[in-house]
């Protein structure tokens, strides 16, 4: 019971900080779920990306109905990331394979990794979009798009982490769509992304249903609170102090 009650709590905190400062939920999640609950780094991608999955949908949803998603991008995204996302299921099911529970600690090194470079782009965010502003887009045309869908589909498979991050930032640096459209376009594909990837971690076992359920029933009221006091907090100083204490958890990871 207590064990229930500890998940329930990490999906509610969870949820919270989602709501508060917008960071995605893989980047967050992920690393209680290996060090704070101590699910094994294989299970805890594989549970994480089917929390991802259902924690999107509401919100892909809503942007779908005001319009605010590019159907096309989307779709160029989905055909790199689909085949990106099942290359980097692969590759874990080949590591563990050849080294088994090593693979536990290939996938906590490159989730050490992306705790340190997704932070970093987070808290160079708003410059990012200041200096870009107003610019033609430098890259175009459907094979570029699927190509960044292939990068991120790729990490994603491999360590459920990046599918609102690392696409949105690609999508930001290479394409100028207004905010509103890169998020909602964004969030949609990674419905996709997130469903696919999470689907094949199931058929292979990586799945933890039970955990994924209790992070749900937490998450749902905690991203109702974050999303009502965002107004009422200090987001930018919560985002910054938050990035922190995500770049000092990769550095562990990669230490330990």
């Amino acid at each position: 019971m207590e064990v229930l009650a500890a998940k329930i709590a990490v999906g509610f905190v969870v949820g919270v900080l989602i709501g508060l400062t917008g960071v995605g939920g893989g980047v967050l999640l992920l690393p209680v779920l290996i060090f704070g609950l101590r699910i094994p780094a294989i299970v805890a991608v594989g549970s994480d990306a089917l929390f991802n999955f259902f924690t999107k949908i509401p919100a892909g949803l809503l942007h779908l109905k005001k319009g605010t998603v590019r159907r096309k991008v989307v779709l160029a995204l989905a055909v790199g990331s689909v085949p990106g996302s099942f290359a980097g299921v692969e590759l874990l099911v080949h590591i563990r394979h050849l080294y088994g529970d090593g693979v536990n600690n290939f996938i906590q090194t490159a989730v050490g990794v992306l705790l340190i470079i997704i932070p970093l782009l987070l808290l160079f965010q708003r410059r990012i979009e200041e200096s870009l502003a107003n610019r033609p887009p430098t890259m175009k045309g459907f094979a570029g798009m699927v190509g960044i869908g292939l990068a991120g589909g790729f990490l994603v498979g491999m360590t459920s982490v990046g599918s609102g991050s690392i696409i949105m930032m690609l999508l930001l640096l290479f394409y100028s769509f207004t905010p509103k459209v890169n998020v909602g376009t964004d969030i949609v594909h990674a419905v996709v992304m997130t469903g696919v990837t999470s689907a094949m971690h199931f058929h292979l076992h990586n799945v933890d249903v039970k955990l994924v359920l209790s992070l749900l029933i937490g998450s749902i009221p905690g991203g109702l609170l974050g999303s009502h006091l965002a107004t009422r907090v200090p987001m930018l100083w919560l985002r910054r102090i938050l990035c922190t204490l995500l770049l000092l958890t990769g550095a562990r990871m990669l230490m330990a």
